[in-house]
């Protein structure tokens, strides 16, 4: 039997779309034939205590030699010494949703020095998977990672029925995400501030746990702008629950600065929504042009703009929502997703 080890830090279980992705793939590849070995290096990650750091080092050179090894981009980019000593004695591979440096609210200096943990980190892999094209390009542009070292692995879609929406004259929006800065929940409030004339309800369904600071500030933003009875922050819910939040939707809108990838988007367009985000790093991919309307991050104006759009012509919305099934057709399954993963990983560690 094909026997690997997946090092995934933190708790496994945690309603994200980086730890989603890894219990599906994990799940595929035991599908797939293989022995899948949950590693888990410690907490904290990509900020471990010092001893957290020498004993996920410790566990990692523990692992038996030869065995292929699959490290989570939040454990590996800040791994560089661990990585060089696997790499001569495992088929040590990446699994990178995004580059660390990328997050929002880092300073220059913890940017900077993610970045060169991670370059070092990503040198060692024998090879990189990541969830989409846009992050190959950033991988092979700013990271030294060479394109044929690269595989793309797009998250699977599940397949989902057309929301029917509202019928009581509000336009009823969705946003799926963790209440972090990454996915400028304060930018959207600013803007659906400037709208407020328009008939709108909007529901986040997102942890407000990962970062207790920005979830206070966007409720203190949400009362400060008048809006406590037309925004509804709902935490984190059962993939049930979120299912029947997307079906009394209209529309979804995220205003992230920066996407690996955006599996709530895609979420969205299985459910036949339509979509307004922004052009932050593979949204683009992963909305069109026919299923959404995409702004710059951060621009307060030009998602108002979209936001009054999509909100007062039903018709658009009704454009949108057949371009979102088009586009969600389009999309890889599960199955597909991790049947790529494991051909890339048999790849990797037979040549």
């Amino acid at each position: 039997m094909k026997r690997l080890a997946f090092v995934v830090p933190g708790d496994l279980s945690a309603a994200t779309g980086g730890y989603g992705y890894d219990r599906q793939i994990i799940a595929g590849l035991r599908g797939q034939g293989w022995q899948v070995d949950v590693v888990n290096p410690g907490e904290g990650f990509p900020f471990p205590t010092g001893e957290t750091l020498r004993q996920a080092t410790e566990m990692l050179l523990a692992i038996p030699t030869g065995r292929t090894v699959v490290i989570d981009g939040l454990a590996m980019g800040v791994m560089p010494d661990a990585a060089q000593r696997l790499s001569g004695t495992h088929c040590l591979v990446a699994l990178v949703h995004h580059p660390l440096a990328l997050e929002l609210g880092l300073s220059a200096e913890q940017s900077s020095a993610l970045a060169a943990l991670e370059r070092t980190a990503l040198a060692a892999a024998r090879h990189v998977i990541v969830t989409s094209p846009a992050t190959a390009r950033t991988l092979s542009s700013d990271f030294g990672v060479a394109p044929g070292r690269i595989t793309v692995v797009l998250p699977g879609t599940a397949r989902a029925p057309a929301s029917p929406g509202s019928s009581d004259g509000i336009v009823r929006l969705v946003a799926v995400g963790s209440v972090i800065p990454r996915k400028g929940f304060d930018v959207l409030a600013e803007a659906l501030a400037r709208v407020r004339h328009l008939p709108w309800h909007l529901s986040i369904a997102g942890d407000t746990t990962r970062d207790a600071a920005t979830a206070a500030a966007l409720h203190e933003q949400i009362v400060r702008l008048g809006l406590t009875d037309r925004i509804t922050m709902l935490g984190t819910l059962t993939s049930e629950a979120l299912d029947r939040v997307y079906g009394a939707s209209d529309a979804f809108v995220l205003a992230s600065h920066y996407e690996g990838y955006g599996m709530a988007y895609a979420e969205a367009l299985a459910h036949g929504l339509p979509v307004i985000g922004t052009t932050g790093g593979a949204i683009a991919d992963t909305v069109p042009q026919q299923a959404g309307i995409l702004v710059e991050p951060g621009h307060v104006d030009a998602l108002a703009k979209a936001l009054a759009t999509l909100i007062g012509d039903a018709n658009r919305r009704v454009q949108l929502a057949a371009g979102a099934r088009t586009a969600a057709s389009n999309l890889p399954t599960w199955a597909q997703s991790c049947a790529l993963f494991s051909g890339a990983l048999e790849q990797a560690c037979t040549d």
